[in-house]
């Protein structure tokens, strides 16, 4: 597999040193492997830190009701939410895609939930290309706790 790299882009929000970038794409690409996609055969891999540095993985599982299937990113933040953490500090995704994958609005919506005030986006495909993002970038003006009260 080629050496993944970050675009010029990515770097002005580089939180993580790229070393780390790509050992948790190719973490991702590993949970990607164990999606269960029967219909649409588009497998995605996710891996999210938590504010205590551990590493959960997700990866898309589908249902014949299409409604029911799940995303890697939210099957990766339920994972960590259901075993104890409660704020997201990083979120990496994989799929094969032209560019890096972009995650589903639903899924943003619940990134932004649990996402720290420094989070940081990795987006990714299989051919290396990545892109970085902040919160902000991913879901601007995003509904929050926040608009509830």
């Amino acid at each position: 597999m080629s050496d993944f790299f970050l675009s010029i882009e990515a770097e002005e929000h580089q939180m993580i040193p790229h070393e780390k970038v790509q050992e948790l794409v190719h973490k991702a690409i590993d949970a990607r492997s164990r999606a269960y996609t029967p219909y649409s055969k588009f497998n995605v891999g996710a891996v999210v830190i938590d504010e205590t540095g551990k590493e959960v993985s997700g990866c898309n599982v589908e249902n014949a009701s299409y409604g029911l299937s799940m995303c890697a990113e939210r099957t990766a933040i339920f994972k960590a939410v259901s075993e104890g953490s409660k704020t997201i500090e990083t979120v990496v995704v994989v799929g094969d895609t032209d560019g890096p994958i972009s995650p589903c609005g639903a899924c943003r919506q619940v990134i932004a939930e649990f996402a720290s005030d420094d989070f940081t986006l990795i987006l990714a495909n299989m051919a290396g290309d990545t892109k970085v993002m902040t919160k902000e970038e991913m879901l601007p003006y995003g509904f929050s706790p926040k608009d509830l009260t």
